[in-house]
C-alpha cells in the first residue's frame, strides 16, 4: 500500500483477507491495535498462535477440538441413535445453544457447489457415509440422521445428495424445517428459530419414487 510503512501495510492486508473484512475495516482494526495498550496486541497475537498450535479437528465428527476426539464425541450422555449433519463447526455451536438436540454431530466443512468447484470429494462426506455404514453393518444403525445444512441452493443440493445415500443405512433421514430463512446461515439464527427448525424437521422423501 502506497504511503504506509511495511509492517502496517502487511497487517492491513492480512486483516482484509478474513471473511467479511473489507479494506476500510482492515484499516480500522490495524490502527486500533496501534493505539491500544501493548498487552492487548500481544494477547491477540498469543491467541492467534494458540488457535493454530492447539486446536485441531475431531477425527470422528470433524468439529473443532483440542484432542483426537471432541467433547461431544466423548460425552457418554449423548444420544447415540441420532446424528446431525452440519456444514461448519459454527453450526454445531448454534445448535448446542438451543439445547434441543442431544445426539451426535458430523461436520462437512462446506456444501456441494459445482459453480465453485466444490464436489463431494472436497467435503467430509466419505467419512460420514463410512460412519453410517459401519453402524448399519454392526446391526445398530442410526435411528435418525438430521441433515441441518443451510437453506441455500448449495445446502439443499447437499441435503438431497446425502439423503439418497443414507436412506438404506438409517432408520430415518430428516431435514430441519424452514424456520431458518432461505439464504440464511445457522450461525446467525436466534435460538427460538433454531428450536422451531429442529422440532419441525421432516423426513426427506425420495422424489424419484412414483
Amino acid at each position: 500500500m502506497t504511503g504506509l510503512i511495511e509492517p502496517v501495510a502487511r497487517l492491513i492486508e492480512s486483516f482484509s483477507r478474513l471473511p467479511g473484512i473489507g479494506p476500510k475495516t482492515a484499516q480500522r482494526l490495524t490502527y486500533h491495535l496501534l493505539r491500544a495498550p501493548d498487552t492487548e496486541a500481544r494477547t491477540l497475537a498469543a491467541a492467534l498462535i494458540a488457535v493454530r498450535d492447539d486446536v485441531v479437528f475431531c477425527e470422528l465428527c470433524f468439529d473443532i477440538s483440542t484432542g483426537p476426539r471432541c467433547p461431544i464425541c466423548l460425552d457418554p450422555g449423548r444420544d447415540d441413535s441420532r446424528l446431525c449433519v452440519v456444514e461448519e463447526p459454527l453450526d454445531v455451536l448454534a445448535l448446542e445453544r438451543t439445547r434441543a438436540f442431544k445426539g451426535r454431530y458430523h461436520v462437512l466443512h462446506g456444501a456441494i457447489s459445482p459453480v465453485d468447484g466444490i464436489g463431494p470429494e472436497r467435503l467430509h462426506i466419505r467419512e460420514l457415509l463410512e460412519r453410517v455404514a459401519e453402524r448399519s453393518v454392526s446391526g445398530d444403525p442410526y435411528g435418525e440422521v438430521v441433515i441441518a445444512t443451510n437453506p441455500t441452493l448449495e445446502g439443499e443440493a447437499t441435503a438431497m445428495y446425502l439423503a439418497e445415500r443414507l436412506r438404506e443405512h438409517v432408520g430415518q433421514v430428516s431435514r430441519i424445517a424452514r424456520g431458518i430463512p432461505v439464504g440464511g446461515d445457522l450461525e446467525y439464527a436466534d435460538e427460538v428459530t433454531l428450536v422451531r427448525a429442529l422440532q419441525g424437521r421432516h423426513e426427506l422423501t425420495d422424489r424419484s419414487a412414483p
